[in-house]
């Protein structure tokens, strides 16, 4: 296992490997509703035990877990290539980026991209996934707008957060919103979001990661309340599983339909757009 990186329990970038075994696990099942070569490849270079994973990777609730996994990377990346349709040589920045790949998956040819996370995880990104041609890693707290000033915005920029700004205030969020706008004007910003009972059944998950005041964690009830946040900004918001693809796939299940509009209107579930 010598040449594999070791991912202790417990550690910082075991938080990464459920969102990776979920897409991982989400090709495999779904593979006519979604693609992921790179989460298959990396997680055969982790010396990790995946045995508890694999123990529940066939129960309908794991699944359909990982199918939320899959649709919130297929929103950020329809939500990218509209961009980029308007804007080829933007800045791709994929802001709390663990492993994931959805810039080189957007990739156009001529685009920037850049993977922005804390120094741990970024190391860990630099074994697993060296950078390409126009791509870089910048290593940083999101929370320090210095970050910024690494990416180069003259041909426009794209941001996006997938499944981070769960564990923001929003007061963190809201600042981060206006710097951008800010620096980057006429960027587009996109995050994912839940409503206070999908803050509240994320609980456990943020007392495993010692936030014990959850209740102060961003949460987006009622979308009106964005406008407010951003002088000048347009903001929309989509349902996060049915908002963009109606998952066509026969794998999925009634069931899994089910809980997806259950996720959408009940728990609300959003991919929120911020237009710079």
């Amino acid at each position: 296992m010598a040449d594999k990186i070791t991912i202790e329990k417990g550690s910082v970038q075991e938080t990464l490997i459920i969102p990776l075994y979920g897409r991982k696990l989400c090709a495999e099942v779904f593979p006519k509703l979604y693609t992921d070569e790179s989460a298959a490849r990396i997680c055969a270079q982790l010396d990790y035990d995946f045995s508890d994973l694999d123990s529940q990777a066939g129960s309908t609730f794991w699944r359909f877990g990982a199918l939320e996994a899959a649709m919130r990377q297929l929103d950020m990346q329809w939500e990218i290539n509209d961009y980029l349709s308007t804007h080829p040589n933007a800045a791709v920045v994929n802001m709390g980026c663990g492993l994931d790949q959805t810039g080189r998956a957007c990739d156009n040819g001529t685009c920037l991209i850049y993977n922005v996370d804390m120094p741990d995880i970024i190391a860990a990104r630099k074994e697993l996934s060296p950078v390409g041609d126009r791509e870089r890693n910048i290593a940083s707290d999101l929370n320090d707008s210095l970050w910024m000033e690494e990416v180069d915005g003259s041909g426009g920029a794209v941001f996006f957060a997938a499944g981070v700004f769960h564990y923001f205030t929003e007061a963190q969020v809201r600042v981060l919103v206006n710097e951008l706008a800010a620096r980057f004007p006429g960027s587009r910003l996109v995050f994912d979001s839940v409503g206070k009972l999908g803050r509240y059944l994320m609980r456990s998950t943020f007392k495993n990661f010692g936030m014990e005041n959850y209740d102060e964690c961003l949460c987006v009830e009622d979308p009106a309340e964005l406008n407010a946040w951003c002088p000048g900004a347009t903001v929309s918001t989509r349902g996060y599983m049915l908002g963009y693809y109606p998952m066509d796939d026969p794998a999925v299940t009634g069931f899994h339909r089910f809980l997806a509009k259950i996720c959408d209107s009940v728990v609300k579930m959003r991919i929120v757009r911020f237009d710079l």
